[in-house]
């Protein structure tokens, strides 16, 4: 199998960089540890699928099927080796201290904008695990098998998620709504997937010109597939309160005020979130947590 080494002359934090990658626990196309990764992925060339091992001073990878070369050709992006961590300044003391102990955290890009498209679409206001069943469900159900000996599986082709009739999503716990909005997004992926080459404002115009994706979705696909360090989720259900403890120590906040606060790392932004999201802070949490929900009153 074809296999490539690179030697490192910048820091790598191997599970801190991929780790928005992977889609929950058990996702069936991608597994991480602290120094090896395994990801299976569909490429222009063809499906495929890639160890990679993070040794002292390089990474090692071998890749198997159809895309192989491909994969192997884009392992510095995915891993971030051209992203530029000292393009951010700080300007909390919080976010110096963790830039200073995470050094290798780096924001790659995977450029498979569908692939990081469906999984954004299921995870829409629902809770975690619901999109991480939901994900692993559709997968296993419509996927099949990667190539190679790693017992990874490809996601579902875009034409066989555009041809699936929405109640097919049912047993997934997907509504009519995110199953509409994953079938329309598959059908037209020729044009999605050209987002990849696009600046990420750019992409973002044409991801939430589809019906059913908006900034939120958008956002997390420009960040993974685009490598956009200045991605914000917008909307999203946690994240306003996390910048606004971190960097105010202020227990809840809405959006307004998470992008008030974040307007000095503006061309950075996403990759404070990153960092903060890594070093484990949380706001307090005041009442009951978002409830799983069936997808009968949806």
């Amino acid at each position: 199998m074809p296999a490539r080494r690179l030697r490192l002359n910048v820091p790598l934090d191997l599970a801190r960089t991929l780790g928005p990658c992977v889609r929950g626990p058990g996702d069936p196309t991608m597994r991480l540890t602290r120094t090896r990764a395994w990801r299976a992925t569909r490429t222009t060339e063809g499906p495929a699928a890639i160890a990679i091992e993070h040794r002292p001073g390089e990474v090692v990878a071998e890749a198997w099927g159809a895309g192989a070369d491909r994969v192997l050709a884009d392992l510095p992006a995915l891993l971030g080796l051209d992203d530029d961590p000292s393009a951010l300044v700080p300007a909390h003391p919080l976010v110096a201290e963790l830039a200073r102990r995470m050094p290798g955290l780096r924001i790659g890009r995977t450029g498979a904008v569908l692939e990081a498209l469906v999984p954004a679409i299921l995870e829409q206001k629902v809770t975690g695990s619901e999109a991480y069943r939901a994900f692993r469900g559709l997968v296993r159900t419509f996927g099949e098998p990667a190539p190679g000996p790693l017992g990874l599986s490809l996601p579902p082709t875009p034409a066989r998620l555009a041809a699936l009739p929405y109640h097919a999503f049912h047993p997934l716990g997907v509504e009519r709504r995110r199953a509409d909005t994953v079938r329309r997004a598959a059908a037209r992926a020729a044009r999605v997937e050209e987002a990849a080459a696009l600046a990420p404002a750019v992409a973002t115009e044409r991801l939430t010109s589809l019906p059913g994706v908006g900034a939120w979705t958008a956002a997390e696909v420009v960040a993974r597939a685009l490598g956009d360090p200045d991605a914000v989720s917008v909307g999203d259900f946690h994240l306003p309160s996390l910048v606004a403890w971190a960097l105010a120590g202020e227990p809840r906040a809405d959006d307004a005020r998470m992008l008030e606060l974040l307007e000095p790392y503006r061309g950075q932004r996403g990759r404070v979130i990153r960092l903060l999201e890594a070093s484990g802070l949380a706001a307090p949490r005041y009442g009951p947590r978002m409830a799983p929900r069936s997808i009968a009153g949806m």
